[in-house]
């Protein structure tokens, strides 16, 4: 093999691990939303890189016999958009920024009580730390990776 080759095969090699370890670290992808009151999953949240900023909506929802099969944020403050919309689709997570091992300056929506709070989240042991708050005050939920 003659030394460009090898330095070319070197190359692609660097880049495609450095690549590789970049998206075990990323935010991006499925994830199921685990209650923090109840424990139990809610729903899956696809979450997507668009132009430098982190973005997630609801990509399916975990329904129990019993619930609307097709709930709306019914309780969404009427001057939000999102008041009486379908959740399936919807985009509950808006404009978070990488910053190290941080994704923060975010906005995330709880449905279920139709609040907005601040966000930010964090990879923690394979799992995704999401914490939503209000001045002091806040809420940390454990999302877990889908394959």
């Amino acid at each position: 093999m003659s030394t460009g080759r090898l330095l070319f095969a070197l190359l692609l090699l660097f880049f495609s691990f450095n690549f590789l370890l970049s998206q075990e670290n990323s935010i991006t992808g499925r994830w199921m939303t685990i209650d923090d009151e109840t424990g139990k999953p809610k729903s899956i949240v696809l979450i997507f890189e668009k132009d430098g900023k982190f973005y997630g909506k609801i990509d399916s929802l975990i329904i129990k016999p019993g619930d609307n099969p097709y709930p709306v944020c019914d309780k969404c403050p009427d001057d939000d958009p999102r008041k009486d919309q379908k959740l399936l689709g919807m985009e509950i997570l808006k404009d978070l920024e990488k910053d190290g091992d941080e994704y923060k300056n975010g906005r995330i929506l709880d449905p279920k009580k139709g609040k907005v709070y601040d966000c930010k989240m964090w990879l923690e042991d394979g799992k995704l730390k999401v914490r939503g708050y209000l001045l002091f005050f806040f809420r940390t939920q454990e999302w877990l990776p889908v394959k």
